[in-house]
């Protein structure tokens, strides 16, 4: 759905909204599974969008419609309870965010949905829970700065909703800029733009359309190999707190003691953070050559070492090799499913999708959904249109 079309459900069932908001997905474009070990990593937001039309009500009730799932749920503010909707969870853990901060929420109501898809791993929820903050923030003039709306993204994800994501997606949610990647420290959140202009190419998204049973599962496993492999290596180098701080030559002599998972693992992380910081370099000179070749390292990297691809997306990737109208791909995201990011010659972007579509769906049986997506600003408010009702 579009935001005008959110706009003309919200006057359907509560009238005309005093505010209208729309809130990113996002890609990551390299660096993954950094994160978690103090690293770096570079997202870009996308113009696949939730939006929020939202009124104060004058009450202690908040009432919020989902168009996603066709629902209705409500919410007191004094007694505030998770949802038996798991939907509704997102909501009412930003705004318990915003409440346990201190700031003065009254009763509203809400509706929301949009056009990102769900499930392949753009990160829908943070557009939520970001949204809702920044559309409450503005509703009531709260004052709430965009680094606290990101830190409230992520509890409500952490403590309410109960996934232990890290803080890129709602950094990248809040912080975006158009035709830019933000290369982002998840150490100390210092963050910097650089250029995302593709000219002649364009981002391609191919959702897998898979989810293997052992993504959460290894996704835990992976953390503590990492953390394993900083306590080994600490014992040699006391001044090292994260993979982040470790160099290649600190690994090469361990082998042995880490054993070959631990050393993989964190080799992999230690070349990924590397090839984050030459990546920005490439987009800064314009080289998309090189860049196109990192994408394909990292997803190698991920395969091989990190051991987090699965058939489905080394069958995406693979099908991208030695085609001159693609200069990069790799699987992006956890593992074990979702999306893979292509940069595909525009001219090239309709064959692609269709040639790739029809492999994937003939090796399969899946037919898989294919995306162009491109860089978007942050979350922010809309023009409110006087010419729809109902």
């Amino acid at each position: 759905m579009e935001a005008h079309e959110i706009q003309k459900a919200f006057i359907n069932i509560y009238g005309q909204p005093d505010l209208l908001v729309r809130s990113p997905a996002r890609i990551n474009l390299i660096g993954e599974h950094t994160d978690y070990n103090g690293g770096y990593v570079l997202p870009a937001a996308i113009n696949k969008e939730t939006y929020f039309a939202i009124s104060g009500n004058g009450t202690r009730t908040c009432n919020v419609y989902s168009t996603y799932f066709d629902e209705t749920a409500t919410f007191d503010l004094d007694n505030i309870q998770p949802s038996d909707k798991s939907w509704a969870n997102y909501i009412i853990g930003a705004v318990d965010q915003i409440q346990k901060k201190g700031y003065d929420v009254q009763g509203f109501n809400i509706v929301f949905g949009g056009n990102i898809p769900i499930g392949a791993g753009l990160s829908s929820s943070a557009s939520v829970e970001c949204g809702l903050i920044f559309s409450v923030n503005e509703l009531f003039s709260l004052g709430i700065d965009p680094l606290e709306i990101i830190k409230m993204g992520q509890k409500a994800e952490n403590e309410f909703v109960g996934v232990q994501c890290g803080i890129m997606d709602q950094f990248i949610n809040v912080m975006g800029k158009k035709d830019n990647a933000l290369r982002l420290d998840c150490r100390s959140l210092e963050h910097y733009y650089f250029p995302l202009k593709l000219d002649d190419y364009c981002i391609m998204l191919c959702n897998s359309r898979v989810s293997h049973s052992l993504a959460t599962s290894a996704y835990n496993t992976r953390k503590e190999e990492c953390f394993r492999g900083v306590e080994v290596i600490k014992a040699h180098y006391p001044e090292v707190e994260s993979l982040r701080d470790v160099k290649l030559t600190m690994l090469q002599h361990l082998l042995s003691e880490l054993g070959e998972d631990v050393f993989n693992r964190c080799e992999f992380v230690i070349e990924e953070n590397l090839r984050v910081l030459e990546s920005c370099e490439q987009l800064q000179k314009g080289d998309l050559a090189g860049f196109g070749k990192n994408l394909y390292d990292s997803h190698y990297g991920l395969a091989l070492k990190y051991k987090v691809s699965c058939p489905e997306l080394d069958f995406l990737i693979g099908f991208t090799i030695n085609k001159p109208q693609i200069v990069g791909a790799r699987m992006m995201g956890g593992g074990f499913g979702g999306c893979s990011i292509n940069i595909v010659e525009k001219a090239y972007k309709d064959e692609f999708a269709q040639a790739i579509s029809d492999a994937y769906q003939q090796r399969f049986e899946i037919k898989p959904e294919i995306y162009e997506v491109a860089s978007a600003a942050g979350t922010s408010e809309l023009f409110i249109s006087e010419h729809i009702n109902n």
